[in-house]
């Protein structure tokens, strides 16, 4: 069956990192006064390249629901089609429009809010951006029912920390949300955290479990607990390349973390 397509026009491109050459894109779609979706859902674009074909590409939301609004957040790609469509002026200038169908995926939060550990690497922090939005509105009530949020953001270079601005002053503002930013290959004069987002990972739920008067590894859930009606008191959710997101399950599945526990995307 064929899927539904909607026009988006762009309103305002931004290049977030220009050694990375990342690009925040903010988009309306035509026609539409609402477009709801899920944070941490994706559109997918379609578009048809020089030779006449169509190409279609899954982009996360980077953004909260929020009248017929989203927000992308993508890396140019040497000699891909898409990326360069999307960030080259003269195919998609202000005011300029695309084609998308969606909204499409599972990668959403559980319901009711609990304690959470975001994490997340290079784009992967799209939809950790939309959870945070949905979470802490800049209008509306606070829906983090005051449950610890954590967000861990990996990526090599401060120059590809993306949206640091709007997550610092969001943990100013807000008590039980923790921003961790770590690089692993910072410069000399960089006094943040070093090295890979599965030592701070660690940290917290070591920390979270001594506090709690927890003993890791967790014992398993009852057996007789059917898997779709397990319901857990936290919740990682992981968002980047494969080698990272095994990585982060493979810890956490070593501190007996059931698999329902660990919610994650891949985008490689």
């Amino acid at each position: 069956m064929a899927r539904e397509l909607y026009t988006a026009r762009l309103d305002r491109k931004d290049c977030i990192s220009e050694p990375a050459q990342c690009f925040h894109f903010e988009f309306a779609l035509e026609g539409l006064e609402a477009f709801p979706f899920k944070a941490g859902q994706f559109v997918s674009a379609v578009a048809r390249d020089q030779n006449g074909k169509q190409q279609t590409r899954a982009y996360s939301i980077a953004s909260a629901s929020n009248g017929n609004h989203f927000d992308l957040c993508v890396n140019r790609v040497e000699n891909g089609f898409f990326s360069n469509h999307l960030a080259d002026l003269p195919d998609l200038p202000i005011g300029g429009t695309i084609q998308v169908h969606g909204p499409h995926g599972y990668f959403t939060l559980h319901e009711p809010v609990t304690d959470s550990i975001f994490i997340a690497t290079g784009t992967g922090v799209a939809p950790m951006r939309a959870y945070t939005q949905w979470l802490f509105p800049a209008a509306g009530p606070d829906r983090s029912q005051g449950k610890d949020i954590w967000l861990i953001y990996g990526t090599r270079y401060e120059t590809d920390v993306y949206y640091q601005e709007e997550f610092e002053a969001l943990a100013a503002r807000q008590p039980n949300f923790h921003y961790l930013v770590t690089l692993s290959r910072p410069k000399p004069d960089w006094t943040g955290l070093r090295g890979h987002v599965q030592e701070y990972l660690a940290r917290i739920v070591e920390e979270r479990a001594s506090r709690l008067g927890q003993t890791l590894p967790v014992p398993p859930p009852d057996p007789s607990i059917p898997p779709a009606d397990l319901h857990f008191d936290i919740y990682a959710y992981i968002c980047g390349l494969n080698n990272m997101v095994a990585a982060v399950r493979d810890l956490l599945t070593n501190y007996g973390w059931h698999r329902k526990q660990i919610v994650f995307e891949r985008y490689d």
